[in-house]
C-alpha cells in the first residue's frame, strides 16, 4: 500500500498526464503520414482561403464603414456644403490624424458637388508630409471626369478596384512596382443634414494595396501552416488575389506578376482559371510552376451585387514540402517527448516533495509535541498556506508551553501547602490509633488487667505497622521532593521493564492479566528511580483491569532519544480526573498518598523527557501513558 503523499502525486501526474501523452504521441507518430495525406492537406487548404477571403471581406468593410463615418461627419458636410472656411483646417486636421492612426489610408478628400477638392490629407501613415507637387495635383485634379465620382452624385457608395495609385503617387519610372504603389479606391456620398436624400458631395478614400499584400498575403507573417507541418513551411506556403475574372492577377508574393494574366505567358495555367471561374470555392488541380508540383485552394470573396469585389483567394504549398518534414517531425517528436516526460517526472517529483517536506516536518513536530515537547518549533520557510500552518503550529505550541509554565508554577506552590496539610494529615492517620492503643495498655496497667500481656503485644503490633505506614508515607514524600541523589548510567529498558514484570507476574497471574512487550529502547537515567516509575505505572494499569485484561508495554527509539507506551485495555479514565492525575495527593483509590503519578512526573521531568495520560481508543477504551526520553 502506498502511502507516502509525494509517491501518490508522482504516480498521479504519470496516470493523468504521461500516460494521455504517450499514447498521443505515439498516436501521431503512427497516424503522421495519414494525417498528412492529401485530403488532410485539402482540408486545411480550403478553410485558409475561407479564412483569407473573410479576412478580405472584413478588411474591405471596414475600411468602408470608416470613410462612410466621415462621409456623414458634419465637418465634412459644413466643409463641402456650406462653403464655410472656418471648418476647412478642423476637417484637415481630422484628416491628418485619421490617416495616421489608421496606417491604411494612403489619401481621405473631401469633394464637391463640381468635383473640387475642399479638404485632403497633409501627411502620410508614417506621419511624413506629402510632397507639395501631390497635394498641388490633388487640389487642381478635376475628379467629375472619375467614374466612382459620377456614380457617387446618385448616392451610392461603392468600391473602387485594384488600380495605379496615381493620386498619392509621383510618376517614376522605376520598373520593379511596390505594393504601395497600387490602391482600392472607396467612395461615400455626403447628404445634405437639412435636405436627405440630397447628395452635396463626396468622400474618397485611397486605401494603400500593402494592407493586402503585406498584411493578410504574408503567410510568414500569419504562421497558417505553423500547426499542420512546421516552420519551415514557410518556404513554400504562398497566397494570392485574382481580379473578378479569375485570370488577371493583384496580389501574388512575386512582384513582377501584378497585371499578369494567369491563363498567358509567363503563367500558363489556363486550367486554374477554368477552375476558378466553375465555382465559389474549391481545390484547384494539381499543377506545375516553375518546375515544381504544388497544391492549392481558392475562394471567392463576396461579389460586386453584394457590396464587395469578387477578388479570388488562393492558398497553396509545395508537394515536397508537404512530406519533406515527416522524418524530422519524428525525430523531433520522439525527442520533444523524451524531454517532456523527463521534465514532468522531475518537476512533479520536485513539486511533490517540497510540498511534502512542511507535512513531515509538521508532522514530526506534531509528534514531539504529542510527547510533550511543547518547545518544538517548525522554521517557516514560505508565505503560503503551509507557511501559514506551520506559523499557527508555532503559536499554538507557544501558547501551550506558556500556559503550562503557569500551570507547572501554580500546581507547584499548591502542592507545597498541599505537601504540608497532607503531612499532617498522612501521619496524624496511623499516631491516632497509636495513640488510642497507648491510652488502653496504660489503662489496662494501672487495673492490673489479667489481659494486659496479650493487650501489650496487640498495641505492639499495631505501633509496628503504624510505624511501618509512616516509614512508607515518609519514603513518598521523600522520594517526591527529590532528595535522591540519581547516579544516571546507560540502561537498558527493555530488561528494566522485564524485571519489574517479574515482580508483578503473580498479581499478574491472579488477575487474568496479558502481557504483551515490544521494542527495545535505552537511556541514561537512574535505574532505581526509573524502576519505580515503571512500578506505578503497572501497578496502576493492573488497578484498572480487576477483571482481567491485556497490558502493552511498546518500546521504541528515535534519533530524539526513546519513549514508552503502556496500555491497559481497562474501563478508561475520565476527561476531568485524567486531567488532574499528576496533581500531589490526589487519588481516585480509598488507599495512598495519591504521589505516585507526581512521583514519576517529576523523575522524567528531572530526566528532561515528559509524560502524558491519553486514551487508548475511543472504540475499546483503555488507557495509554506515554513517556518520552531525551537521547
Amino acid at each position: 500500500m502506498i502511502r507516502r503523499i509525494s509517491t501518490k502525486w508522482v504516480l498521479a501526474v504519470l496516470a493523468a498526464v504521461v500516460v494521455p501523452f504517450v499514447g498521443f504521441a505515439w498516436y501521431v507518430d503512427v497516424r503522421l503520414a495519414d494525417r498528412l495525406s492529401n485530403d488532410i492537406v485539402h482540408y486545411y487548404l480550403l478553410s485558409l482561403a475561407a479564412d483569407l477571403a473573410d479576412r478580405v471581406d472584413r478588411e474591405l468593410g471596414e475600411r468602408q464603414l470608416d470613410v462612410d463615418l466621415w462621409a456623414s461627419d458634419p465637418l465634412v458636410y459644413w466643409s463641402v456644403g456650406q462653403d464655410s472656411e472656418n471648418f476647412v483646417p478642423l476637417l484637415q486636421e481630422g484628416f491628418d490624424n485619421f490617416v495616421r492612426r489608421s496606417e491604411s489610408f494612403q489619401l481621405l478628400l473631401a469633394l464637391d458637388l463640381e468635383g473640387r477638392c475642399i479638404v485632403t490629407n497633409r501627411v502620410d501613415p508614417s506621419g511624413a508630409v506629402l510632397e507639395d507637387e501631390i497635394l498641388s495635383g490633388l487640389q487642381t485634379r478635376d475628379y467629375r471626369n472619375e467614374p466612382w465620382f459620377a456614380r457617387a452624385l446618385t448616392g451610392e457608395s461603392l468600391l473602387v478596384d485594384f488600380h495605379r495609385a496615381d493620386l498619392a503617387r509621383v510618376a517614376s519610372s522605376a520598373a520593379a512596382p511596390a505594393p504601395s504603389d497600387y490602391a482600392v479606391g472607396i467612395v461615400s456620398p455626403v447628404f445634405s443634414i437639412e435636405d436627405e436624400p440630397k447628395v452635396i458631395g463626396v468622400v474618397y478614400g485611397s486605401l494603400d494595396w500593402s494592407v493586402f499584400q503585406t498584411g493578410i498575403l504574408d503567410m510568414s507573417r500569419s504562421g497558417y501552416f505553423s500547426g499542420l507541418i512546421g516552420s519551415e513551411i514557410y518556404s513554400s506556403s504562398y497566397a494570392w488575389i485574382w481580379k473578378d475574372d479569375g485570370n488577371t492577377i493583384i496580389g501574388h508574393p512575386k512582384l513582377a506578376l501584378y497585371g499578369k494574366k494567369v491563363s498567358e505567358d509567363p503563367v500558363n495555367l489556363p486550367q486554374l482559371v477554368a477552375a476558378a471561374n466553375s465555382s465559389n470555392w474549391a481545390m484547384y488541380p494539381e499543377y506545375e510552376f516553375g518546375g515544381v508540383r504544388k497544391q492549392a485552394a481558392f475562394r471567392h470573396c463576396r461579389s460586386k451585387e453584394r457590396g464587395g469585389l469578387g477578388w479570388v483567394i488562393g492558398i497553396g504549398i509545395d508537394n515536397n514540402d508537404i512530406y519533406a518534414t515527416v522524418n524530422e517531425l519524428h525525430g523531433l517528436l520522439v525527442n520533444a517527448s523524451i524531454i517532456v516526460l523527463g521534465i514532468v517526472v522531475l518537476w512533479t517529483i520536485f513539486i511533490a516533495r517540497r510540498t511534502t517536506r512542511p507535512i513531515l516536518e509538521l508532522q514530526r513536530h506534531t509528534r514531539e509535541v504529542a510527547l510533550g515537547n511543547l518547545d518544538s518549533r517548525i522554521e517557516v520557510k514560505t508565505k503560503d498556506e503551509l507557511g501559514e500552518l506551520a506559523e499557527a503550529f508555532n503559536r499554538m505550541t507557544a501558547e501551550l508551553a506558556h500556559s503550562r509554565e503557569k500551570l507547572v508554577k501554580a500546581e507547584k506552590e499548591a502542592a507545597w501547602r498541599e505537601m504540608a496539610r497532607q503531612v499532617a494529615h498522612e501521619i496524624k492517620n496511623p499516631l491516632t490509633p497509636i495513640s488510642l492503643s497507648v491510652n488502653l495498655l496504660r489503662r489496662a496497667r494501672d487495673e492490673q488487667s489479667e489481659d494486659f500481656d496479650s493487650i501489650l503485644d496487640r498495641t505492639i503490633d499495631l505501633i509496628s505497622r503504624q510505624v511501618e505506614n509512616m516509614r512508607e508515607i515518609a519514603q513518598d514524600f521523600y522520594l517526591f521532593a527529590g532528595q535522591h541523589e540519581s547516579s544516571h548510567i546507560d540502561t537498558d529498558l527493555r530488561a528494566l521493564v522485564d524485571e519489574v514484570l517479574v515482580l508483578n507476574a503473580a498479581w499478574a497471574q491472579e488477575l487474568g492479566i496479558e502481557v504483551r512487550v515490544e521494542g527495545e529502547a535505552t537511556a541514561t537515567l537512574d535505574p532505581t528511580e526509573f524502576r519505580r516509575v515503571l512500578i506505578n505505572l503497572i501497578s496502576n494499569a493492573f488497578e484498572a483491569m480487576p477483571d482481567g485484561g491485556l497490558l502493552e508495554v511498546l518500546l521504541s527509539q528515535t534519533a530524539h532519544g526513546a519513549w514508552i507506551s503502556v496500555e491497559d485495555s481497562g474501563g478508561g479514565i475520565p476527561v476531568d480526573v485524567r486531567e488532574r492525575l499528576f496533581e500531589p495527593y490526589f487519588t481516585t483509590r480509598s488507599s495512598g498518598t495519591g504521589l505516585g503519578l507526581a512521583i514519576c512526573k517529576r523523575v522524567i521531568d528531572e530526566l528532561g523527557g515528559s509524560i502524558a495520560i491519553e486514551p487508548r481508543s475511543t472504540q475499546t477504551g483503555g488507557t495509554r501513558v506515554v513517556v518520552s526520553l531525551p537521547a
